[in-house]
């Protein structure tokens, strides 16, 4: 389900460098490192689905690291398969790394826990923590495993734009395990994965 009340002109807009557009593919590569951190912190078994590859960006860190990885995109960038609506799938598998459009952020984590046998794995902004009404539902009934907190901002560019600067917004990998136990760890990554794996 996309969230048509995502508005960049108010509260919720992620950060200065991001201009989503909300009618079209809201496409910012996500900074290799920002994927080193989970893959270094995290153990997958079995094969990773990444049904928002983009241009590659997750899913070439994720082959790099010896990560078995299927990768599909509703839009087509020149990599992986084309044509996939995740908010629409029905494709099974042991875990999802993705970092979803941020108006669809919702719905890939409803329609993501019921296809991942392992772990499902979402970068989102620190702040999706905050809300009554994820609260309400998400994580009363269904509170992530883990949340890794980036002790480093994270900016995101618009393919082929001039990088400079750093972000202002806080970010986060929320992975949902589902062979841990009940209860919700928060955890930070340490500082240095922005300069060994830039």
């Amino acid at each position: 389900m996309t969230d048509l009340t995502y508005n960049l002109n108010g509260g919720f807009k992620p950060t200065i460098k991001r201009n989503a557009d909300l009618g079209g593919p809201d496409f910012f590569p996500t900074p290799r490192w920002a994927t080193h951190a989970l893959i270094d912190n995290e153990k997958f078994v079995g094969e990773i689905w990444e049904p928002a590859c983009g241009d590659g960006a997750m899913s070439l860190v994720l082959e790099e690291t010896g990560c078995n990885v299927h990768s599909t995109d509703l839009f087509d960038r020149g990599f992986g398969e084309a044509g996939h609506d995740f908010l629409k799938a029905r494709r099974v598998t042991d875990n999802i790394v993705t970092n979803p459009p941020y108006n669809c952020a919702e719905g890939f984590l409803a329609n993501g826990l019921n296809l991942a046998n392992r772990k499902f794995a979402l970068l989102l902004r620190l702040a999706f923590l905050e809300g009554a009404n994820r609260a309400n539902t998400i994580f009363s009934q269904m509170p992530p495993s883990r949340v890794w907190v980036f002790s480093e901002r994270i900016t995101f560019y618009m393919k082929g734009a001039t990088q400079g600067g750093s972000g202002t917004t806080a970010y986060a990998w929320f992975v949902w395990d589902k062979d841990a136990t009940s209860g919700t760890e928060l955890k930070w990554f340490k500082p240095g994965y922005k300069k060994q794996y830039t």
